[in-house]
């Protein structure tokens, strides 16, 4: 078993898209309309067959409530891996990515914490 596709809700899937893609820089798998909204998942583009992020809108009130809470509470929604935490952050703050935890090395890893644009906030992290 291995894990195929994760999601991250978002307020906007429009604007989702643009921040994975053309700010983080990952690539659109998959868009596949379905009614309001659509099946929208990215990758890494150094793994395009990888897990797959799905920008899932948080339409249903219990997404919004849950998405809200632990945004407020400064959890973040997810975590991705980078190989160098701090030229990753001087290449997002320079696109204007604001962070809420700046680069902290915490002896055997590193993280560092943005907001999304769109209603979460994602660390990052070097092993």
């Amino acid at each position: 078993m291995r894990i195929f596709v994760t999601s991250v809700l978002v307020e906007d899937q429009e604007r989702a898209l643009d921040f994975y893609t053309n700010t983080l820089g990952f690539a659109k798998k998959t868009d596949i309309p379905q009614g309001e909204y659509r099946w929208l998942t990215v990758v890494s583009p150094e793994d395009q067959e990888g897990t797959e992020l799905l920008l899932e809108p948080n339409a249903n009130p219990a997404s919004k409530q849950f998405q809200a809470s632990i945004f407020e509470q400064g959890i973040p929604a997810t975590m991705f891996a980078v190989d160098d935490i701090q030229g990753e952050y001087e290449r997002l703050a320079s696109l204007g990515v604001e962070f809420t935890v700046e680069p902290t090395d915490y002896g055997a890893y590193a993280i560092a914490v943005f907001k999304d644009t769109c209603g979460n906030l994602i660390q990052i992290a070097q092993y």
